[in-house]
């Protein structure tokens, strides 16, 4: 590479080259007055982009680490959970970017070169491949959301109306919630019933035997607001629950796969979070490459000035980068 593709200035013995700051605007108008030369200009920018990708790294390695203790924690989970991923689409997904990488290296080279029709053309077809990335990746997310396979406790939530009612033995038409608290309330009275029968009958010896009290009759003890019967029983099956570490909602089967394994919507909510923050990051390049494509419509970059090219480049690498991560992780390791 030569010094002018190198520095983005042309070389020093150049009859108009002038290091002073009164050339900066016969020599180049788009060095900043704070800088001596294009040059330092050129590598101080470029020092601040690998700083900020530095941090991005950083903030998706926290993400991976997550990934690895999830995994490691529930294995069969992942194995599981991954087959409801398109591979398929995965895979256009990737062609897609390293493709769009590609023109992203091919349009920094033409702008060293001042060939502006053909950086901007190569701009254009980054930018169609970053639209095309997130079309892909929307019929992806709007294929899980019409399954339910959300994150968090929506993850075991009726998909539609029709689910989300059942009829009850008396013909009325019950919600889901309703359902489990009636057949706690079910249970409940079995247990009292049962308890009932076993305990044996008092005899007196005036007027003979006594029937055990009924103990649904007895008014709450007054010992704190709203006495002992203010913990439900329901509460306290949840309480005790939770103080095992007990899941509360992953006892409850998937409407659409009752075959799932317990814990599955984490491995949902790990791949909303990585895939959905990169995605964030592929909106952000396609926000650049569109102000990259007005600013070289305009004539902006040319062999003296192509440092925006080149950083954007050095950004959309590093989304590239991250998705070929992500893509055998949640795709193709079962």
């Amino acid at each position: 590479m030569t010094a002018i593709d190198a520095n983005s200035n042309p070389p020093s013995d150049s009859p108009d080259h002038d290091h002073g700051h009164g050339g900066h605007e016969s020599e180049n108008p788009f060095q900043a007055h704070h800088f001596d030369t294009p040059d330092q200009q050129f590598e101080s920018a470029k020092l601040g982009m690998w700083l900020f990708l530095g941090t991005e790294i950083l903030f998706f390695g926290a993400l991976f680490a997550l990934y690895t203790i999830l995994r490691a924690n529930d294995p069969e989970v992942f194995s599981y959970a991954s087959q409801y991923l398109d591979t398929i689409l995965g895979g256009v997904n990737t062609a897609v970017l390293i493709l769009s990488s590609l023109t992203m290296a091919m349009a920094v080279h033409f702008a060293q070169r001042s060939k502006k029709t053909l950086m901007l053309i190569c701009l254009w077809l980054t930018l169609l491949g970053a639209i095309g990335f997130l079309v892909i990746k929307y019929f992806e997310y709007e294929h899980k959301f019409h399954v339910n396979l959300k994150w968090g406790p929506g993850f075991y939530m009726p998909v539609d109306e029709q689910e989300a009612t059942v009829v009850g033995d008396d013909g009325t038409v019950l919600s889901v919630v309703q359902e489990d608290e009636l057949a706690v309330a079910k249970e409940t009275a079995k247990l009292a019933a049962e308890a009932e029968e076993s305990l044996p009958a008092f005899v007196d010896p005036l007027i003979g035997a006594v029937p055990p009290v009924d103990a649904t009759t007895v008014a709450p003890a007054a010992i704190g607001p709203g006495g002992i019967s203010a913990v439900k029983p329901v509460e306290k099956i949840a309480a005790d629950r939770a103080a095992e570490g007990h899941v509360e909602h992953s006892d409850k089967p998937h409407l659409e796969d009752q075959d799932l394994p317990v814990n599955t919507h984490r491995f949902f909510a790990i791949y909303y979070a990585m895939t959905g923050l990169h995605g964030i990051h592929v909106v952000v390049g396609i926000v650049m490459i569109l102000w990259l494509i007005v600013k070289g419509m305009k004539g902006h970059f040319d062999r003296r000035h192509y440092a925006p090219v080149d950083l954007g480049g050095l950004y959309w690498h590093i989304v590239d980068l991250v998705w070929i991560f992500l893509f055998p992780l949640f795709y193709l390791i079962h």
